[in-house]
């Protein structure tokens, strides 16, 4: 089975829907996550730093993401 990506960023709705926190604590580990890659503001997080981040599977978050 070929799994489709539906996007290359991660948002704090995402961050909610995959963890079962509030969207505010979504945002607060996007900017950890930010932070920890050394990426400026304006940039974005991508799955594949917030599955190297959190530790979960890129399979299975992209299954979120898709749904």
């Amino acid at each position: 089975m070929k799994l489709q990506q539906t996007r290359l960023c991660i948002y704090p709705k995402d961050v909610q829907r995959i963890t079962g926190k509030s969207e505010r604590y979504g945002r607060m580990l996007l900017n950890k996550i930010k932070e920890h890659f050394e990426k400026q503001e304006h940039q974005f997080v991508t799955v594949e730093e917030f599955c190297l981040y959190t530790g979960f599977k890129k399979a299975d978050v992209i299954l979120f993401l898709a749904a």
